[in-house]
């Protein structure tokens, strides 16, 4: 499965349009993270726990974005975007949503 922010392939031609395909990812922080990441915020420096966080919620997202796309038949996923949202009264949770076109290649 091809996955690319661009709206083409090169060398390959979109013979379909299938539809929007979209994965989700909803990630809880804990507060052993939070407290680690508020002791960074003071004293200066990358969260690894947050970073690593992040990016296990962003390729649970784009893992679910070409299980979707796999069930309608694409060849890839074009126009790919990601979105991150802080959720929850104290805006202990991430989203991850990332969206692109199903398509068809030649």
């Amino acid at each position: 499965m091809i996955v690319t922010t661009t709206h083409s392939v090169e060398g390959r031609e979109i013979s379909q349009y299938l539809r929007v395909v979209a994965g989700e990812t909803v990630a809880g922080i804990n507060l052993v993270k939070d407290f680690t990441a508020g002791f960074r915020n003071l004293v200066g420096g990358r969260s690894g726990s947050y970073e690593k966080e992040l990016v296990q919620a962003r390729e649970s997202a784009l893992a679910e974005l070409v299980n979707r796309a796999n069930e309608l038949g694409a060849d890839a996923v074009v126009g790919v975007e990601l979105d991150y949202a802080a959720l929850g009264s104290h805006s202990d949770m991430l989203m991850v949503t990332a969206t692109g076109t199903a398509v068809r290649l030649r």
